[in-house]
């Protein structure tokens, strides 16, 4: 009698386990990972807001790099931004903060496109309100900051 309790137990368990793992693997992970659901206008709103990479930004003697050096965007308006590099020099635009976006991924540019090259352009829409302080990883006396608002409209 006690070799059909043990063998019970055992299949108790081993069902509880497959249970268990494929609630985590098919519903619980699913849920975790899933990204959040945002409107429309916020994933693409309709007025990118533009920075330009200036030419001689890679000089440390240059006080001006990004003009301008602190954008505004609003949640759902204008909360794309495009930096544009009209210097002949590659850049980066790299977060200060390792700023993580919900939608777009890490707030840096060799993460996604690489180096921004002379006459190219880096694109990162933001999908939270806050600030986002950034600078250039070659060139560090190349700093700007991205501040995000609300739409109240």
């Amino acid at each position: 009698m006690n070799n059909h309790a043990a063998g019970i137990s055992i299949i108790a368990f081993i069902i509880t386990v497959t249970a268990s793992m494929s609630y985590y693997q098919f519903v619980y992970t699913k849920e975790a990972n899933a990204k959040p659901q945002l409107p429309e206008e916020v994933l693409n709103p309709p007025e990118p807001t533009k920075v330009s990479i200036l030419e001689g930004s890679a000089l440390p003697s240059q006080q001006k790099n990004f003009d301008p050096k602190e954008i505004r965007g609003t949640l759902g308006i204008s909360n794309k931004i495009i930096w544009t590099n009209v210097d002949t020099t590659a850049h980066t635009v790299t977060s200060d903060a390792q700023y993580d976006d919900q939608i777009s991924g890490l707030f840096n540019s060799v993460e996604s496109t690489g180096l921004i090259l002379p006459q190219n352009t880096f694109e990162f829409t933001f999908t939270k309100d806050g600030e986002y302080p950034y600078h250039c990883e070659p060139h560090p006396w190349m700093t700007g900051k991205v501040i995000i608002v609300k739409s109240f409209a």
